[in-house]
């Protein structure tokens, strides 16, 4: 019998003042009964309007009915058809402005818990799946993927799935790109990350880490002298930015990238890590995304009273509404309508106070985006021993520089068409290091299109 109810079934999490005190994850997931509550609430609509907002296009309403009939490897099987990542996906997606915004329960109350049914699927396969994966036949055919992330692995997926011979390249030493050195623990744990890439290898897709492409070897020899026929760039935007303001040399500062990097990648947070990282008493973190949430909630747990400024208002915040709420109700404050202008030092060369100039919005630019301007003489002063970047990232320069041929954005974004081919025959690329920072999603969207076009180019050529 459908269930009716206008609200979604709540997703049990750790209490506020337990959890900013750990790193163990927030969400503790649906019980069965949660699940099979939930899924009765979709309508399967004939015309499935929900699949129209999923980049990798699940068929989700086929998964839902097999989660309402207690049918939970059927439903994970569906999702698989698709995607590469469905615990990934599941935790970190941002299904309020997809798959779950087209949703036609949506209208009249909350839409269905899409997200939370795919995690519960997910989680519950890699906990009792006791069948191997069946590797699929050789098709004689090689190919190369750059980076680890989710463009890369799902790109990688993909190709396996068809027999192609993959080696996926990671420049660091753990591979999952993001997935493990940008998301923290609490909200997507390590362990989930390494069993959906144990699950790509036991499809046959190799993975080197410790590999720099255009140090250890170069995309031309790749092609010239390794044998292999294409090649999809997948690595990522992790390049930071700053603001260039007075001030950003100084100790204490950080980009959210290495932040982030340290607690996710080298355990930092740990009290035992050899390499520690000093979050201070009082932090102040810079922009509004969902990586500006992630460094906060990582500086309160390690005990910093923290602050996010950002130049425009709530409305305007680009991170994800539940992380938003969820910094909230841990304590993190939140200043709106402050940009800094200056980073100010005490005695000792580390950080004292953040100056911040308080802004107002503008009228609405061609865009139909208010841009902040600046209240001349109204300036603020933040205590502050520890301050944060998180205004965004470009790629790295290294696989332009070492590549021939290969064109560029001005900002540093590969040029790559819909397919993601690229100026170069046989190299494809997707992800951040086209778009720049965008969702793990449409990171996987762009290399599953990417390995479509790179199969058909394998088989013509």
């Amino acid at each position: 019998m459908p269930n009716m109810s206008l609200v979604k079934n709540e997703m049990p999490v750790q209490a506020p003042d337990l959890r900013n005190k750990n790193f163990t994850e927030v969400a503790l997931g649906y019980t069965e009964e949660q699940a099979i509550d939930e899924a009765k609430r979709c309508l399967n609509c004939k015309n499935k309007p929900c699949v129209t907002g999923c980049p990798v296009q699940i068929d989700i309403p086929a998964f839902i009915s097999e989660v309402a009939e207690g049918n939970f490897e059927e439903a994970y099987k569906i999702i698989t058809k698709s995607s590469s990542l469905p615990a990934v996906c599941g935790r970190v997606c941002p299904q309020e402005t997809q798959c779950e915004s087209k949703c036609v329960r949506g209208k009249k109350g909350e839409p269905v818990a899409i997200g939370r049914l795919e995690r519960y699927v997910a989680d519950r396969h890699n906990a009792l799946a006791e069948s191997a994966v069946e590797r699929p036949e050789s098709n004689g055919h090689k190919a190369a993927v750059i980076g680890s992330g989710p463009s890369g692995l799902a790109c990688a997926g993909d190709l396996a799935k068809k027999g192609y011979d993959v080696t996926v390249f990671e420049a660091l030493h753990v591979a999952g790109g993001v997935l493990s050195y940008g998301i923290p623990e609490f909200r997507l744990p390590k362990s989930i990350v390494q069993k959906e890439i144990e699950g790509l290898k036991a499809l046959g897709v190799k993975i080197e880490t410790n590999t720099v492409i255009g140090k250890t070897v170069s995309i031309d020899e790749l092609m010239k002298e390794e044998g292999f026929e294409t090649v999809f760039i997948g690595s990522g935007a992790g390049l930071p930015r700053f603001m260039k303001i007075p001030g950003e040399n100084l100790n204490g500062v950080y980009s959210a990238n290495e932040f982030l990097t340290r607690i996710n990648l080298m355990k930092a947070y740990k009290s035992d890590s050899s390499t520690p990282i000093n979050a201070g008493t009082k932090a102040v973190v810079v922009g509004g995304g969902n990586v500006a949430m992630d460094a906060a909630r990582c500086a309160k747990r390690l005990g910093a009273d923290v602050t996010i400024v950002y130049r425009r208002t709530e409305n305007e915040l680009p991170a994800r509404a539940e992380e938003v709420e969820h910094a909230k109700e841990e304590g993190i404050n939140f200043k709106f309508l402050t940009n800094p202008t200056e980073i100010t030092a005490n005695e000792n060369g580390w950080v004292k106070s953040v100056v911040c100039q308080q802004m107002e919005l503008s009228e609405p630019d061609a865009s139909g985006r208010a841009k902040p301007v600046p209240i001349e003489g109204a300036f603020i002063d933040i205590e502050a021993d520890c301050v944060i970047m998180s205004i965004g990232t470009s790629p790295n320069p290294l696989i332009k520089s070492t590549t021939k041929g290969l064109d560029t954005q001005k900002w540093g974004g590969i040029i790559a068409d819909e397919t993601g081919l690229t100026s170069r025959k046989g190299v494809y690329a997707g992800g951040d290091a086209v778009t720049g920072a965008a969702t793990v999603i449409l990171a996987m969207g762009a290399g599953k299109k990417a390995a479509s076009a790179m199969d058909e180019y394998m088989q013509n050529n």
